[in-house]
């Protein structure tokens, strides 16, 4: 067996992404990794964590579950996932703690669009999903409400404006929730007004 057939092998046994620990765990150096990258075989995804140059079906929802398990899909992305916006995001809008080392998110292959949350506001309203196939955390619906007026400079008036519609319309909405996230997100005031009125039209 060739050095490659033997990296090949254990990233194969570790679903496709492996970390250099897994490499040294048996016998392998950076040295052999490091050749390996140079040599056109193996692709570094980010610091730590590789995968072969001719693995092309490796899925974004694969990556994000691997390479950064707290992460969190919000607002863009959750209002996607849940119907509540038309526009499919060019990039991954993840929540993650702020604490979190960047070095974590420079990864080549993902587009991210990153919300750094403190840890008292960082569990509110998350849930799990499948992403084709894919167990990944998000927040659920109430939560991606209250985010679009938390983060409402970011957005347009068109994607504000539908998903508000949106959930209101939804058959799943909680508004006990919602208004028990907006309390502790500190929205409650401005998101009350614009609900009732869109609930009472």
């Amino acid at each position: 067996m060739t050095k490659f057939d033997f990296i090949k092998e254990i990233i194969l046994k570790n679903g496709g992404i492996a970390k250099t620990s897994a490499f040294k765990a048996e016998g392998l150096s950076n040295y052999d990794v490091a050749n390996m990258c140079n040599a056109g075989l193996i692709r570094r995804l980010r610091h730590g964590y590789y995968q072969l140059e001719t693995s092309d079906n490796i899925s974004e929802e694969y990556l994000i579950a691997t390479l950064i398990p707290e992460s969190i899909v919000c607002v863009e992305s959750a209002l996607f996932y849940y119907g509540y916006s038309d526009l499919a995001p060019r990039a991954w809008a993840v929540a993650v703690p702020r604490d979190i080392a960047r070095t974590k998110l420079k990864i080549d292959t993902l587009f991210l669009k990153v919300y750094y949350i403190q840890d008292k506001w960082l569990n509110i309203g998350k849930t799990a999903v499948d992403f084709n196939g894919v167990r990944l955390s998000i927040y659920d619906r109430e939560r991606t409400i209250c985010d679009c007026f938390k983060y409402r400079s970011k957005m347009d008036n068109e994607t504000f404006s539908k998903a508000l519609n949106a959930y209101v319309a939804d058959s799943n909405k909680n508004l006990i929730n919602l208004s028990k996230y907006a309390k502790s997100l500190k929205v409650y005031k401005k998101l009350n007004e614009l609900i009732e009125v869109l609930l009472n039209a």
